[in-house]
């Protein structure tokens, strides 16, 4: 969490303005981190950003009003524990049952050329990046 100064980045939009600001959202989505605020803060503008790398983690993000005389406005958010993850939907991935061999089969069935015609590097990383997740859904099975 903090204060990124990054105004022009949407991140629900996966967007950017300058250039500077598309290496901060690369490792943001090269990390598969998540964005938690959905508001405007700061004159309209998401400066100030909470992530996290799963949903469920955190929860009951609320803005408040600025401390003292600062234009920052509070992000108040509450950690889940152990405790409360061991009944959340939160999973953890299994390798030692992964069927690689499937995985990789449905990867290479990927019209590679065709699925990334014309597209940037950021649009790119996104279509592989979708593929990606949605093999490992099918062939590397939770922990219990």
């Amino acid at each position: 969490m903090g204060d990124f100064n990054h105004a022009d980045i949407c991140c629900r939009d996966n967007t950017v303005g300058h250039k500077q600001s598309r290496r901060f959202l690369e490792c943001i989505n090269d990390n598969f981190l998540l964005q938690v605020i959905e508001e405007p803060m700061r004159r309209g503008a998401m400066l100030d950003l909470v992530f996290t790398i799963k949903e469920g983690l955190l929860g009951n993000v609320k803005l408040r009003d600025s401390l003292g005389s600062s234009d920052h406005e509070m992000v108040e958010f509450k950690i889940f524990r152990a405790a409360r993850r061991a009944h959340s939907k939160l999973t953890t991935l299994d390798f030692r049952r992964a069927d690689f061999g499937l995985f990789r089969d449905l990867l290479g069935r990927v019209p590679w050329d065709k699925s990334l015609e014309g597209r940037g590097a950021q649009e790119s990383w996104l279509v592989f990046k979708d593929h990606l997740l949605q093999a490992q859904e099918q062939c590397i099975p939770t922990k219990k």
